[in-house]
């Protein structure tokens, strides 16, 4: 007996889908606009800022000079303090107690007081110690150098600054090398490497994802943190500035000019950053970053594929 019974499948209804409305990104939307539309017309219209002062003064050769001395104290600064950071992290974990004992007491030291405080004590160092010598211990000296002559503004402010620093790199290097497996240690020595080749060739290189980002961010700090060496009389890009609107009276203009220059430098240094972290983290992320021109390259691209340009 055949059944007269048939059953058809037709295709399902089309599924109409209703996109989530959120109103309130909108009215912040709105806001923030209006925000910043009030913050761009104070900047315009604000009379105090003159305009024109600011256009004058921003590439005067008193405040490129302030600039270059800025970039020369940021490059040594964090050149000297990353090489006492690296070494610093490296006694740290050093298994001698004493060689850890004394790099706890450095990085104790200089991260427990203030840079500004740091940066007055080298400046006033001639008055602590008359003279530096080198000689036999407790015995006749060989070579001796007035310190007033041999610390000067600049090379005050790069001790303070590179010391300062070398703690704080310290710190950073040493989570770096916490962050690799220990078994990646182990299997360097079973190999035959010594602790120092184990520490350059294997471990280092695979730290450099965790020192690498917060570094960046400590090169930005660095630049920042050279303003505070004004208060010396070193004429960086602050001091610079501070000079021209103490015989003007500009103030205004003048702090707005450093800020532009400050903005700009630091700018650069995030964009370095970002090609840097890009570089390092390849192998350890499953998609690499998109730089800004790839991400440009995306957006008006007709001819896309997987998503990448």
């Amino acid at each position: 007996m055949t059944s007269d019974v048939q059953t058809t499948q037709g295709r399902p209804d089309t599924i109409r889908a209703v996109p989530v409305r959120h109103p309130g990104r909108w009215v912040a939307v709105v806001i923030i606009a209006v925000l910043s539309a009030m913050f761009v017309h104070m900047l315009v219209t604000n009379p105090n800022l003159e305009w024109s002062t600011v256009r004058s003064y921003l590439f005067s050769d008193i405040i490129l000079r302030g600039v270059w001395m800025t970039i020369k104290l940021t490059v040594l600064s964090m050149a000297i303090g990353i090489v006492i950071g690296t070494v610093v992290a490296v006694m740290r974990l050093s298994p001698n107690p004493v060689v850890s004992g004394v790099s706890w007491l450095y990085v104790w030291f200089f991260r427990g007081t203030p840079l500004l405080v740091q940066i007055l004590f080298w400046f006033v160092f001639s008055t602590f110690i008359r003279s530096l010598s080198i000689g036999v211990p407790f015995g006749p000296s060989y070579w001796s150098q007035d310190t007033n002559s041999l610390i000067s503004l600049f090379t005050a402010a790069l001790l303070a600054l590179s010391l300062n620093e070398g703690a704080y790199m310290s710190e950073i290097v040493r989570a770096g090398i916490l962050s690799v497996d220990e078994g990646q240690t182990e299997a360097a020595h079973a190999l035959g490497m010594t602790r120092l080749q184990t520490m350059r060739r294997i471990v280092l290189p695979q730290a450099m994802r965790v020192i690498v980002p917060p570094t960046g961010n400590e090169i930005n700090s660095m630049l920042k943190s050279t303003s505070l060496v004004s208060t010396i009389g070193l004429f960086d890009l602050l001091r610079s500035a501070q000079a021209i609107y103490n015989a003007n009276y500009k103030t205004i203009p003048l702090l707005v000019v450093a800020i532009a220059w400050y903005l700009l430098m630091t700018s650069v240094l995030q964009v370095g950053q970002f090609y840097i972290e890009r570089h390092y983290g390849r192998g350890s992320q499953r998609t690499i970053p998109l730089t800004p021109f790839q991400k440009a390259r995306l957006l008006f691209s007709s001819n896309r594929i997987g998503g990448r340009p």
